[in-house]
């Protein structure tokens, strides 16, 4: 493998993985908040279409992750009723929402099927994108994916380093020693759901507007399960969640590299790869019981209401 394959082979890792990033880090301040929306892969899927016409329509990229994020947000506010509000089973509503998104995004995509976008461009940066090597590795992606690091510096930030962060985190020990000493524990888990929702349509708007500038019905491919996963692999932890996500876009790049180094695999065994490394972590992983345990918020899938307490 000559250099130049190699970088590309990297540059094309963080591009991959960056959709992820944004999901898994919403999910993340959800589950954090003690909250399970297992209605990721169908909020980046309404993201995603919502956030491709505004920019068919406009050409404006702030347009499109403003209607991408709000059109996640919205469909989290939906579970976020239904299980906050309603107290309904978030298992059972975050399937239904993900059911609901798939068909909705691919009903509100029919007319943009044929439809291709010019993409987001690279920011060509003075000087620094001609330095050897650094400069293709670090200063020659798109504004998204610096937007995807200022993020997670953000998340990494809030969680550790404010007291609002330690709240939200206390919260999902346990929402009863929250309430008591006065704080609203549903109104900050809507906060946290919706969060959650925004970033996966920010995931889903880099999918249609960046990474592949077109629309497909139900492109974001798992991805959303994925997500969901990265945050069990990550331990809770935003600087893993981002570790997590780099490795399966390795896996999804290297797929398609695989057969060109004179491996003879069947291009359908290839497509399974990232989605059997992401189980074969979760295997792993879940083997360790204590780690699990120490890490999880306790009240994590509960339901609660103050009413009852």
């Amino acid at each position: 493998m000559n250099p130049d394959t190699l970088i590309n082979i990297l540059v094309a890792t963080i591009a991959a993985g960056t959709p992820l990033v944004y999901a898994a880090l919403g999910e993340l301040i959800v589950e954090k908040s003690g909250v399970l929306n297992l209605g990721v892969e169908g909020m980046m899927l309404v993201g995603a279409i919502s956030g491709f016409i505004a920019m068919a329509k406009t050409g404006s990229l702030i347009l499109a992750v403003s209607c991408g994020m709000l059109a996640g947000a919205l469909m989290a506010l939906i579970f976020a009723v239904l299980t906050l509000s309603l107290m309904a089973n978030q298992v059972a509503s975050g399937l239904a929402l993900t059911i609901f998104g798939t068909g909705l995004s691919a009903f509100m995509g029919i007319e943009y099927t044929s439809v291709a976008l010019k993409g987001v461009p690279e920011l060509n940066i003075p000087i620094l994108s001609n330095i050897p090597i650094l400069g293709r590795l670090i200063f020659s992606y798109d504004i998204l994916i610096y937007l995807s690091l200022i993020l997670l510096g953000g998340v990494i930030w809030f969680l550790y380093k404010t007291r609002a962060g330690l709240i939200l985190k206390a919260i999902g020990e346990s929402p009863k020693s929250g309430h008591a000493l006065g704080f609203s524990v549903i109104g900050i888990r809507y906060l946290a759901v919706l969060f959650g929702g925004a970033m996966a349509g920010l995931g889903g708007v880099y999918l249609a507007t960046a990474y592949t500038p077109m629309w497909v019905e139900g492109m974001v491919a798992g991805r959303g399960w994925v997500a969901l996963a990265l945050v069990v692999f990550a331990t809770w932890r935003p600087a893993r969640v981002m570790i997590g996500a780099y490795l399966f876009g390795g896996v999804t790049i290297l797929q398609f590299h695989i057969q060109g180094f004179g491996f003879e695999i069947p291009s359908q065994i290839l497509a399974m790869l990232p989605y059997l490394a992401t189980i074969v972590v979760l295997v792993f992983i879940s083997r360790d019981k204590n780690l699990i345990r120490l890490n999880s918020p306790a009240s994590l899938g509960i339901t609660f209401h103050p009413e009852n307490n």
